[in-house]
């Protein structure tokens, strides 16, 4: 860990979120839904014509979800303008969406109201007796199962154009994992590496489930396994120090590009010229990792808009990333004030 790291205090860390104010950022990618049905085991009564069991639903929550838990998060943290560039559909999922990130504040003159697409959908029953993760039954995904039109990937293309002129930042999540079927087709993903050296100024920064080494001259952020084309991993498995670090490198060399490498409680590798690894925080009691990507994406991204150095965004990313793993079986978000003592922590944890 370098020196500056260490002498990163509250009062720069105030500094920079009290600029996340005036940070204007566009997310382009694949807004899904968080939908959440909480089921009553109690009133659970066997259907007349099957016999087999009729959970009784009794709440329904929703949030934006994959593109839309770092806009959450965004909001959260408070982010001065947020555009949303991608599409959903005519449905009900896509209008409750929609109204989601209207409540957030978002400008949602990008995001395209598709009728031949379905809003992406992940339907998570849980049990409301069993709190946090051991109440979530298995989920249900609703998705895109045919390539997005080309009428489509234009209008995403115009939306680009329109709105770089007017960011500090572009964060690119591509959520959906099967090739042309979300909002970052091949097509989009070229476009891209080539408008970002036209806009040096402006933070462009990618998230890829599954084809992040299509892109060029753009930020990355890839965990251990991505980073080593690992597809499936087995629980607990990790990929040696030595080999993240030669990696990252490599990586960023073919990108044309920073790389900031996540590895858990180990941390985040960001490539040279003066590479580092910036600790994590370590967490406590039980923990719910999903999103924690997503948090980080929010947190390192709106703190490079506001001045920050990588390692520094790095340093950010995971606080706010420490705060919401702890927020089980929900979209977490942090605000600004939870970044304190999360760093108070971490520099006790770090001397």
């Amino acid at each position: 860990m370098t020196g500056a790291l260490r002498a990163f205090d509250a009062a720069r860390l105030e500094a920079l979120t009290t600029r996340f104010r005036n940070v204007r950022v566009a997310v382009l990618g694949d807004y899904f839904l968080d939908k959440y049905l909480d089921i009553d085991p109690a009133r659970a009564e066997p259907s007349l014509e099957t016999g087999r069991t009729a959970h009784q639903v009794v709440g329904i929550r929703h949030a934006p979800g994959a593109a839309g838990t770092v806009v959450n998060n965004l909001a959260s943290l408070g982010a001065g303008r947020i555009i949303t560039i991608g599409f959903t559909g005519n449905d009900g999922e896509g209008w409750e969406l929609r109204q989601d990130l209207a409540a957030l504040g978002c400008d949602l003159t990008h995001l395209h109201v598709e009728p031949t697409r379905v809003t992406p959908t992940y339907l998570k029953p849980c049990d409301r007796t069993r709190p946090g993760l051991e109440g979530e039954h298995d989920r249900y995904d609703i998705k895109n199962d045919q390539p997005t039109p080309a009428r489509i990937e234009q209008a995403l293309l115009a939306s680009l154009d329109a709105t770089l002129p007017n960011v500090d930042a572009l964060i690119v999540m591509d959520q959906v994992k099967e090739a042309d079927r979300g909002a970052l087709t091949a097509r989009l993903i070229a476009a891209l590496a080539e408008r970002a050296p036209r806009f040096p100024r402006t933070i462009f920064w990618a998230d890829s489930r599954g084809r992040i080494r299509l892109y060029r001259n753009v930020m990355v952020k890839v965990n251990q396994f991505e980073l080593t084309d690992e597809e499936n991993p087995a629980p607990g498995a990790c990929v040696p120090d030595a080999v993240i670090h030669a990696e990252t490198e490599a990586f960023a060399a073919r990108l044309g590009a920073p790389v900031f490498a996540t590895a858990g409680e180990r941390g985040v590798r960001v490539s040279g010229p003066d590479p580092v690894t910036v600790p994590s925080v370590r967490v406590a009691g039980p923990v719910d990792p999903t999103g924690a990507g997503d948090s980080f994406t929010a947190g390192s991204v709106l703190a490079l808009a506001s001045g920050a150095t990588r390692p520094e965004a790095a340093l950010v990313g995971n606080l706010v990333a420490s705060v919401t793993v702890r927020q089980l079986a929900t979209t977490g978000t942090a605000a600004p004030g939870d970044l304190l003592s999360a760093l108070a922590l971490w520099k006790e944890q770090n001397p």
